[in-house]
């Protein structure tokens, strides 16, 4: 068998997430389809991704690996695919790695970026499937200072969906807003993880102290508290697009990478 990488982006709109779910329309599901017409059923095994989006979300810069029987279609893999996938899901590279890449556990950090328009006719009509629009006006010099604080690792209970035995804590590289020449407001939000619901819930609470509703401080006093937040809106998916998944370079640091990720989720 062979590892593959295989880099992909999707339109979340009409997806149930990535995850496979019985009755459901899903980006595994749908990959783990074309995979099976290529290689026969089961042929393709251990389908592993980088970072299962939620329903709706989108993603420019998703990373998956996949084990194939000797990689017998070469560089014609990813043709072969766009024959067989929807449209809505392309895989853009498929590459031979070491079996010690794992596209979940030897990632660094993945990086998202969350649009909102605060424009007051709403989302431009092309990009309503992408853009959340928000209904007050927002202040960015307010939002990059609210974010400074929520940076670095800390735990992030209030902003996250707790699932039984894993932990909230999260260390944010990144956090900053930038406003596009056409108005949309950008959120790019970098982190070693994330759990669930935490990038837009970190909007959310960005969002609410942007359009000046919440004090500058609020996002980030959220952190002393050790359950969810009610306070906090989850904003929509739909604005949410993962763009980028880092890997460290060389087969031993892949391996060590996972190796400490393993045990960090463990």
């Amino acid at each position: 068998m062979t590892r593959v990488r295989l880099d992909l982006g999707y339109d979340g709109t009409d997806f149930s997430g990535w995850a496979v779910q019985p009755g459901r329309r899903t980006v595994a599901g749908e990959l783990g389809l074309a995979l099976d017409r290529l290689f026969g059923a089961g042929g393709a095994t251990g389908l592993t991704v980088a970072g299962r989006t939620d329903a709706g979300v989108h993603a420019t810069g998703q990373v998956c690996h996949v084990d194939v029987p000797d990689d017998p279609y070469g560089d014609s893999l990813v043709r072969r695919l766009a024959g067989l996938l929807p449209p809505d899901v392309r895989v853009y590279r498929a590459t031979v790695v070491p079996d010690v890449f794992d596209a979940r556990f030897s990632a660094l950090s993945r990086r998202y970026e969350y649009r909102v328009t605060d424009a007051p006719f709403g989302a431009e009509p092309l990009a309503r499937r992408t853009t959340l629009a928000w209904p007050r006006p927002v202040d960015l010099d307010v939002l990059n200072a609210a974010a400074v604080g929520l940076t670095g690792q800390h735990d992030f209970a209030a902003y996250c969906r707790r699932k039984e035995h894993a932990t909230t804590i999260r260390a944010i590289s990144r956090l900053d807003w930038r406003r596009l020449p056409d108005g949309v407001l950008v959120a790019t939000v970098e982190a070693d993880a994330f759990c669930q619901a935490m990038v837009r819930s970190l909007v959310g609470a960005l969002l609410m102290a942007g359009d000046g509703r919440r004090p500058v401080d609020w996002p980030a006093s959220l952190l002393s508290r050790t359950d969810r937040s009610n306070e906090v809106v989850v904003v929509g998916p739909h604005g949410l697009t993962l763009v980028a998944v880092a890997y460290p370079e060389g087969v031993d640091a892949l391996a060590e990478r996972a190796e400490v990720t393993r045990n960090l989720r463990a």
